[in-house]
């Protein structure tokens, strides 16, 4: 199955928003699976949750936003850390029922401190074992806020 590429644009007619929205099957709490990833090496970066609102918002200003939904809130990626990713493309899968959204990753994706939230491999022996470097200390960049 072939996904449907869109290009992202910093500020998207509304012709080519409500294109994108009606290919879209949101879930019963009004939210889409998201994978974000690097545009440059393909890295998988996270996995997240968008609302419409996010979507757009995203849309317009060429940044990913999120739905916390820990927090219930919608965010920008990175407005704690500064670790914003810029979006370079947006595709849609075959039934409209989760996207990619390509991007250019400041710093790190994850709040662990690493690049990708998928710093951690699964042995044959069943062991957990951490297969990237560090790139930022989470101590020093998250000091009394949850992340």
């Amino acid at each position: 199955m072939t996904a449907r590429r869109t290009t992202a644009r910093a500020t998207p007619s509304t012709a080519s928003l409500d294109a994108l929205l009606g290919l879209l099957h949101w879930n019963e709490q009004g939210l889409i699976p998201t994978v974000v990833q690097d545009a440059t090496s393909k890295r998988v970066l996270t996995l997240c949750y968008l609302t419409r609102e996010a979507l757009e918002r995203s849309l317009r200003e060429g940044k990913v936003y999120v739905f916390r939904r820990s927090q219930n809130r919608l965010m920008l990626k990175g407005e704690t850390s500064g670790h914003i990713q810029l979006i370079r493309e947006v595709q849609v899968d075959c039934e409209g029922k989760s996207l990619l959204i390509l991007v250019k990753q400041h710093v790190a994706g994850c709040h662990a401190g690493y690049f990708s939230c998928y710093y951690r491999q699964l042995s044959r022996r069943g062991t957990m074992r951490t297969i990237e470097r560090r790139v930022f200390d989470p101590n020093a960049v998250y000091t009394s806020t949850k992340h």
